[in-house]
């Protein structure tokens, strides 16, 4: 692949994300993004994105990254959520060994996804690799995958366990697919499910996602937690700014049976919109502040710190509810015409309530960072 400057890649996100926008009817309906949309992403680039240079990728500075995550998000929230998903997953390629590393990426459509592993599941050590069975979910991206990656707990041959667990890689065609992702909101992700049963995977295509990445940068010292946790809640604020802007293009036309009075002449809807507007721009503002420290810091220190987890982590968190409140006052602002399929809020308003339905947006992650600056050992997943 030619190597491309960063303003390339951002012109060649905005051309591929009108491609997107003229198909993104198609992406919901069926559940995914069409094969021929994801080969052409794929061909120029945008599943590796922050995959190192040296295997080929574009190694991209995070913020833009960000940008293209952005670029997408304004036409597509599924197609958004697996460029994030399946690039920052990527960033692992630089602590696999380099062997696996380069057999997966030498395919230039190759895409890696992963889930979390049900309860079940488990890798058995044998001689020379692991016996692997389980089940997993949530693997978005995986109609257009060609490697999945497995965490699984390591047990012993009499079912004790190890605290830690492994990420154990195989191509796609080794696992069983299942579509169980029948949801309303972030259908294009084609999320879906892979299980194995007693699949042998050798000892090269192992590592653990604690191992020190073998290729120095900001990309690859960051943690994916934060990493995934600022795309998505790029992408939910994203959507709820465009539904924001929708209910105020609305309110200047509507006129709500027996009111007498256009949306945007009643105080009760000026309001809204000021509080609302005031509620947006300080989650965007908090959740870009903390995103760009978190990468001067990175860069000038090489490393991450807990702090700097604990900043990410209430930030995002914060991003990703206030995006979700301010969808639901735009929606609430349409009336009935939210409720039709044809209006593009429609669909902003279920992705929005799907992303915050991930563990990304619990409650509890508030309860992580109080622990943090409270003098407490932090629990839960920063």
């Amino acid at each position: 692949m030619t190597t491309r400057s960063t303003d390339e890649y951002i012109a060649e996100a905005r051309s591929l994300a009108k491609k997107v926008a003229e198909r993104s009817n198609e992406i919901d309906r069926d559940r995914q993004i069409p094969a021929d949309l994801g080969a052409e992403m794929a061909d120029a680039g945008f599943f590796r994105l922050l995959v190192p240079k040296s295997l080929g990728g574009a190694e991209l500075d995070h913020p833009d990254f960000l940008r293209i995550v952005t670029t997408f998000a304004e036409v597509d929230a599924s197609v958004a959520w697996c460029v994030n998903q399946n690039n920052i997953f990527a960033t692992d390629s630089a602590r696999m060994l380099p062997e696996i590393a380069e057999t997966i990426w030498s395919d230039q459509r190759a895409v890696v996804t992963n889930g979390p592993p049900a309860p079940e599941t488990q890798a058995v050590p044998v001689d020379g690799g692991y016996r692997l069975s389980g089940h997993w979910d949530f693997s978005s991206g995986a109609n257009l995958s060609t490697w999945l990656a497995a965490r699984a707990p390591v047990v012993n041959s009499n079912g004790s366990g190890r605290p830690q667990a492994i990420m154990l890689l195989f191509p796609k065609s080794e696992a069983k697919m299942l579509d169980l992702w029948q949801v309303n909101g972030l259908r294009g992700t084609a999320s879906f499910s892979f299980e194995v049963d007693n699949l042998f995977v050798p000892e090269g295509n192992i590592y653990r996602e604690s191992d020190s990445p073998r290729v120095k940068g900001a990309q690859y010292a960051i943690p994916k937690v934060p990493l995934f946790a600022i795309g998505f809640a790029t992408i939910a604020l994203t959507q709820a700014r465009l539904c924001l802007d929708e209910a105020i293009a609305l309110a200047s036309h509507k006129e709500p049976r027996e009111t007498g009075a256009l949306l945007r002449d009643q105080r009760t809807i000026q309001r809204t919109v000021g509080e609302t507007e005031a509620i947006l721009r300080s989650a965007q503002s908090y959740l870009n502040e903390r995103a760009a420290e978190a990468w001067r810091t990175t860069c000038e220190t090489g490393s991450f710190s807990m702090e700097e987890r604990m900043q990410v982590r209430m930030a995002t968190t914060h991003a990703l509810r206030q995006a979700a409140r301010v969808v639901d006052t735009a929606y609430d602002m349409f009336g009935a015409n939210a409720i039709f399929t044809s209006q593009p809020i429609q669909r902003r308003y279920q992705d929005v309530k799907v992303i915050t339905q991930h563990i990304q947006s619990r409650l509890s992650n508030f309860e992580t960072a109080g622990q943090f600056f409270l003098g407490l050992e932090p629990k839960g997943m920063f």
